[in-house]
């Protein structure tokens, strides 16, 4: 009895697959950056480069840490919503290699939740 080899893997075409081209890399993070106005929330690049952005009210803060955030495993972005009484608040982080883009635009959404009261 012969045993004919099967050969690892697959075999398609590459229209098959749709490859594609993805955005990668951190990006320009002044895309993120230039969303906030003096007017309205405060800004502080501390001793590591670090830069942390706090609405006026407190409630909101972004952190960039482009080499880390320290005591995380490669957070480069983080996002927070102070909640309130009754509604708990929330986070989003992002590690160092997300492209500015996509922090942009879930800044872009987080900011548009908000309201003057």
């Amino acid at each position: 009895m012969t045993v004919t080899p099967v050969s690892p893997g697959f075999s398609t075409i590459v229209q098959v697959l749709k490859l594609r081209d993805w955005q990668l890399g951190p990006g320009q993070p002044t895309l993120v950056m230039d969303q906030f106005s003096a007017d309205d929330f405060r800004m502080v690049v501390d001793d590591r480069a670090d830069v942390h952005v706090n609405s006026k009210d407190g409630r909101f803060y972004l952190g960039w840490f482009p080499l880390g955030r320290p005591g995380t495993d490669g957070e480069g972005w983080k996002i927070a919503v102070t909640g309130t009484a009754k509604v708990p608040g929330y986070s989003i982080s992002f590690d160092t290699e997300t492209p500015a883009d996509i922090v942009a635009a879930a800044v872009t959404r987080v900011l548009g939740t908000s309201r003057p009261l």
